[in-house]
This record gives C-alpha cells, sequence and structure tokens, in this order.
C-alpha cells in the first residue's frame, strides 16, 4: 500500500502499522535491551544471521518505525535515525570513506558540515575538496581524483538557501562512478525528492521542519538503493569485501539494496554510538505527522514576507528562490515548483550595525540558534554564528557581513510583518 500513497498519507501512516489488538500510536520502546529464550536465537543476531532487536544503540522498534516513515517519505529503500544531522553526515562519510580517500562537496553548505569535512575529518585522512555549485560541470570536474568516494550538496543551502542542481551533480558524480549525497534538510521530502533526480543518499537534520516544534536534535540517513556498489568495488572495499568483525560477510552480497544502510548500523552506530533516544524519535513522528501541513504554511508565509521586504527602503537586498529577481529562481521552479521552505536572508542598508539595532528591536521574532520550526526567529551570522571569522573571511564563507537569515513561521503573516515593520521604524 505504501507504494501507492501520497506524501501526506506517509507522513500520517507509514512506519508504524500496528496489528490486532497492537497500540494505534506508535509506543515508545524505552528499553535497552530485549529478551531472548535461547543462546542461539541471540547469537543469530549478533551474525546478522536474522533481523531483530537486541540492544537499542543498534536497533530500536520505536527509532526503526520513524526511520521507515522518513524512508518512505523518500522513495528510498531503508533508513537509519542518528542523535544529530550532524552525526548524520559523519555516518554517512565515514561509512564510504576511510583514510586515504576524498570528497568533493559544494562550497555552499551548513558551516558545521563544511567544518566536518576541511577540518574534522581531514584528522582522519579524509581530505575535502570545496567547488562553486554553480560552476560549469567541465570546472567542477576537475575537483575528483582517483580516490574521490563521495560528492555532496544540500537541496537547499545553510544559510545562503542556494538551489543546487541535483541532476547535474548527479550526471558528474555518476560519470566518475560515485554516489551523491543530498542534505535534504530545508526543502523536506514534502517540497523536493532527491532520489527522483539521480541523488543517491539523503540526510536530513530532522531536528528542523520534520520535528518542526524545536523540540529535539535528530538526524536521519536514508538510501536510496539505486547506486551499484559492486559495479565500482574497487572504490568501496568496506561494502564489497568481507568484514572480518563480522566472520567474512560482505555486505552487498549478503544483504543486496540494503548493503549500505545495514553496515552504517552493523559497524558504525556499534563502534561510535551517535543514536537518537526513542522517545526523542517518538516526538519526531509527532512532528511528521503534520509535516505536509506546515511546509505550505512555511513557503506561503515566507514567500509574502520576502516580497514585502523586496518592496521596503530600509532592506538593501532580499535572498529568496521564490522571488523572481532570485538566482535560483528557475532552479526552485524545476525542483520545488510548489514552494522551497520558510528561511530566507536579508541585509538592511547601513550594514552590520543597523542590522543589530533592528534585531534587538523585534519583539515576536526571536533571536536564536535555531532554524526551520513553528516560531519566527532570527539569526545573525557574523555576530554570532560566524563572529569567530573576519569580515573578509565572511565573504569567503558566502555570508555578506549584513547577513540576517530569517526563518519565517507559521504564525500570522501580518503579525510577523507588523513586527518587522516596528523594528524598522526603530
Amino acid at each position: 500500500m505504501e507504494k501507492t500513497w501520497k506524501p501526506e498519507t506517509l507522513c500520517v501512516q507509514a512506519g508504524w502499522e500496528p496489528k490486532n489488538g497492537e497500540p494505534r500510536v506508535l509506543p515508545i520502546y524505552q528499553s535497552t535491551t530485549f529478551k531472548y529464550d535461547t543462546s542461539e536465537q541471540m547469537a543469530r543476531l549478533f551474525d546478522l544471521k536474522d533481523s531483530g532487536y537486541f540492544y537499542t544503540r543498534l536497533q530500536n522498534p520505536t527509532n526503526d518505525a520513524v526511520a521507515a516513515k522518513i524512508a518512505a517519505l523518500e522513495g528510498g529503500v531503508a533508513a537509519m535515525l542518528t542523535s544529530s544531522g550532524q552525526a548524520a553526515n559523519f555516518f554517512t562519510a565515514f561509512n564510504i570513506c576511510e583514510a586515504g580517500d576524498h570528497i568533493v562537496s559544494a562550497t555552499s553548505i551548513y558551516g558545521g558540515t563544511f567544518n566536518l569535512f576541511a577540518v574534522t575529518m581531514k584528522k582522519m585522512g579524509v581530505e575535502c575538496t570545496f567547488v562553486d555549485q554553480d560552476a560549469p560541470e567541465e570546472e567542477i570536474e576537475k575537483a575528483f581524483r582517483p580516490n574521490t568516494k563521495m560528492m555532496f550538496g544540500e537541496t537547499l543551502s545553510n544559510p545562503g538557501v542556494m538551489v543546487l542542481d541535483i541532476e547535474k551533480f548527479a550526471r558528474i558524480a555518476h560519470k566518475h562512478g560515485v554516489p551523491l549525497v543530498v542534505d535534504n534538510t530545508f526543502a523536506t521530502p514534502i517540497n523536493c525528492r532527491p532520489f527522483e533526480w539521480g541523488a543517491d543518499i539523503v540526510v536530513h537534520s530532522t531536528t528542523k521542519y520534520m520535528d518542526g516544534h524545536a523540540c529535539c536534535v535528530g538526524g536521519c540517513i536514508v538510501d536510496s538503493g539505486n547506486f551499484d556498489w559492486e559495479a565500482h568495488a574497487d572504490k568501496f572495499p568496506g561494502l564489497c569485501q568481507p568484514d572480518e568483525s563480522y566472520h567474512g560477510l560482505t555486505y552487498t552480497k549478503a544483504f543486496g539494496k540494503l548493503a549500505f544502510i545495514t553496515k552504517a548500523t552493523s559497524q558504525l552506530m556499534r563502534d561510535l554510538g551517535s543514536i537518537q533516544s526513542p522517545m526523542n524519535a517518538f516526538l519526531l513522528n509527532l512532528g511528521l505527522e503534520s509535516l505536509h501541513l506546515r511546509m505550505p504554511q512555511h513557503c506561503k508565509n515566507a514567500q509574502t514576507v520576502a516580497e514585502w521586504l523586496e518592496k521596503n527602503e530600509h532592506v538593501a537586498w532580499v535572498n529568496y528562490p521564490g522571488l523572481k529577481s532570485n538566482p535560483s529562481y528557475a532552479l526552485a521552479q524545476k525542483y520545488m515548483p510548489n514552494g522551497s521552505c520558510g528561511v530566507l536572508s536579508f541585509g538592511l542598508k547601513g550594514g552590520r550595525d543597523v542590522a543589530i539595532h533592528f534585531m534587538d528591536s523585534l519583539k515576536l521574532i526571536a533571536i536564536v540558534t535555531h532554524v526551520a520550526d513553528a516560531r519566527t526567529c532570527i539569526l545573525h551570522p557574523a555576530s554570532h554564528t560566524h563572529r569567530q571569522l573576519s569580515d573578509e573571511q565572511l565573504r569567503e564563507a558566502g555570508i555578506a557581513p549584513d547577513l540576517m537569515r530569517l526563518s519565517v513561521g507559521i504564525e500570522n503573516v501580518d503579525d510577523i510583518i507588523a513586527d518587522i515593520e516596528q523594528a524598522l521604524a526603530k
């Protein structure tokens, strides 16, 4: 049935299918461990010969139901929840790469992910080359090396809200025999399904719109099942050669299209343990049930605010993919015809000091280090998340010193605009 269900139905119904007499609502399996009657039953679980639960660090029924819902929404074959979006990004890269390997990534990505690839993974022997995602294909291809193992980009970049040309990136990645990994956090599968455009793996910070209420930090990895690891077996020994920690089992041969997520769970989650708690997964599921209702409202409000800002005399510039004046407008219409997200950025005439005074004058809109939840909020990266950078370094990272990131919520849009207007008047 799930194959034919529309996204709205999947948000509400997918993942948890109660049998006769079972709870209608997904239960919280708040247990670290699970009982078996015989030693042999548990031994088969540890050898990956049977599927089942024995320890929540590896798998939990609550988490698996929510992961299955997200996989269904994205059109993937399997998914795994993680403790944060950053853990999802790290596990995805580390599931493919090892010391001596190389990643190609778009430059316009979340600062935390940029740092993960540029600094932390470099210490682990994995290098990353960053490319301008809007550059011509032949220019981007120059970044690839014989040891390149994956390509990465964000559907909508954070905080720049640039739209990724997914088909172009997929073409380049597949020409070089590597998977394309796309972070679909801002668009969510309600507005864009990257697998339909050639992406192989999708990651999410579920902390954002999926949770939608700023309650729980979390992440998710979804595999399309489409990338043929065996066709490039020499590039991906971790998936295509025997794993001695599981008696010589080979993931691609034993699990087929489930190889990637099985390896991520049985190897990386086993050893690194960045699990999402069952309680958080339960709350995430509540958020997912209304995702299809919230996203159109976020987009409608953000479009109205962006158009209002664009006409305002105090505003120097506005960046939102829904504006016809935006460089990403054509790509947004192609990949996200029903709307992009509720996040936009803008600057005021007078620069950084005026921006700070404006933000301090807001009443409804809160200054918080968060984005993409029900409440409208604002952040000035140069003063907050990126305050250690000089103005020159900020521009190199694609962040104007006067840039304010506005995450438009689902309140009445007239109230949001009234708050901006009274703050501008001061």
